[in-house]
């Protein structure tokens, strides 16, 4: 086991030292950048820690513990910069419905990282604000749209059923409810519904009529009750074919119907065309929102804001850098502004401050962020993603990166389509393809520095049967 190392004279070091030991530190981080050696990498990490360590008690850091950013899936950043204009038209959406005039639902496009999901999180609290009944859901990969929405929906039916004047309407949604779930057979655990199942309603098992029945429904029991509801989904490009195409054939017989019920989705960029293969009237149904990088000037103002309302400065410099680092990307902007105010001595905040939270940003990605996506890649994804990477941030067309592996593009394709299924690349338009993740090819480079493509795997069925082995009879 490593000793402890208990560093209890550290305070009479000079303060001449402390530019020392911050110049080692910073030498010891450019160095892991260009280690290759696993092993010697945690040597040099461990080295940095302690050296920090000493630095830290030499002259102490910012509180951490009021470091106002927050890196981090969905998490609410302390100023939420440059979507003003999504967040009015969503508000004037949810004013419309409530008022019973129409409005279309909203799908939030955008790559990884660029705060879709805060943006939902956000409007479901405005529409909170507004007195809505909410349903919050994220598609998970390979889970059915009818078996994620019984459970709340049921939930909400029962809290109309003890509205007086909704009472009757919302109870025999729940029997409605009830139909839709046995006949699919989703598995509600335990929960009872409280009333019988709905004979001849929501009961064909077919998804494209019965779900619009159930969301009619639940919309009716909310009229009924002087109320409205507000559909959230997130990661909306992974439902099925089929459950998408249901979601907009209800979307659509609801406002038929001038029901108040809204949807408000997220997903990657290629959610739109999705829909409207799934359904061509996904086009005239919903609004597309596209959520991408910051300008900069809204880009700064994520950064100092939060710092000034903690009675903290920051440098023009220091803004400038980070800025440029991280390209205006939300999640990218939350990360360097939590690493660089740790990074700081005391206010302001510097330009070195932000070259060290450029390190440090750097790895705590590497390891977190993006690992947690290339963990998920076969060998092959992998090197697709990696021939990828070696062209640059993309877009791509699809020729140039079978090219880069030594592939015919027809034998790349699977490849491609497995990827984009991950969620882990899009097609911006017919042949090119382009990371979901901003800066991944920087990281793939990162990662795998000395790639070099491998031969092309045959299909199964190409490949020769291997010898069977003599019995030695």
């Amino acid at each position: 086991m490593e000793k402890r190392i208990v560093p209890t004279r550290i305070v009479d070091v000079p303060n001449r030292c402390e530019n020392v030991i911050a110049a080692a530190s910073n030498s010891f981080r450019n160095s892991c950048l260009s280690i290759r050696s696993p092993v010697l990498y945690k040597e040099f990490k461990n080295i940095i820690l302690k050296l920090d360590k000493l630095f830290i008690i030499q002259r102490g850091h910012m509180d951490p513990i009021t470091n106002p950013f927050a890196p981090g899936a969905g998490s609410q950043p302390p100023e939420l910069a440059g979507r003003e204009n999504i967040l009015t038209d969503a508000r004037t959406a949810l004013g419309r419905v409530k008022i019973g005039r129409a409005a279309r639902s909203q799908m939030l496009l955008g790559l990884r990282g660029v705060g879709k999901t805060v943006l939902l999180n956000r409007i479901n609290e405005i529409a909170g604000e507004e007195s809505y009944l909410t349903v919050v859901l994220e598609a998970p990969e390979n889970r059915g749209l009818a078996e994620m929405l019984v459970p709340p929906l049921r939930s909400l039916l029962f809290q109309l059923s003890r509205v007086e004047r909704s009472r009757k309407i919302a109870k025999r949604g729940l029997g409605i409810l009830r139909s839709f779930a046995s006949l699919l057979k989703i598995s509600v655990g335990d929960v009872e519904f409280g009333v019988q199942a709905e004979t001849g309603t929501a009961d064909s098992g077919n998804l494209e009529s019965d779900l619009p029945e159930v969301l009619l429904a639940v919309a009716s029991a909310a009229k009924e009750a002087g109320s409205s509801v507000a559909l959230f989904v997130d990661e909306v490009q992974f439902l099925s074919k089929i459950d998408l195409g249901a979601l907009i054939v209800s979307i659509h017989r609801i406002g038929q119907k001038g029901l108040p019920l809204v949807l408000f989705g997220a997903g990657l960029p290629q959610l739109a065309a999705l829909a409207g293969e799934a359904k061509s009237s996904a086009e005239r149904l919903f609004i597309y929102p596209v959520v991408g990088a910051l300008p900069d000037n809204a880009a700064s103002d994520a950064i100092r804001a939060p710092v000034i309302r903690e009675g903290v400065q920051i440098t023009d410099e220091a803004v400038e850098i980070i800025v440029r680092k991280t390209q205006g990307y939300p999640y990218y902007l939350q990360e360097w502004g939590f690493h660089a105010w740790n990074a700081a001595i005391e206010s302001p905040i510097t330009e070195e401050d932000a070259r060290r939270a450029t390190i440090d940003a750097l790895r705590h990605l590497d390891t977190g962020f993006f690992r947690v996506r290339l963990d998920r890649l076969t060998p092959r994804e992998r090197d697709y993603m990696r021939a990828m990477a070696e062209l640059g941030p993309g877009p791509h067309r699809s020729g140039e990166i079978a090219q880069t592996l030594h592939m015919a593009v027809q034998p790349a394709g699977p490849l491609r389509n497995g990827l984009i299924k991950k969620g882990m690349i899009f097609s911006p338009q017919h042949g090119d393809t382009s990371f979901t993740v901003p800066m991944f090819d920087e990281f793939m480079r990162r990662s795998i520095p000395n790639w070099v493509p491998n031969t092309p795997c045959a299909p199964e069925s190409a490949r020769p049967e291997k010898p069977k082995k003599r019995s030695g009879k």
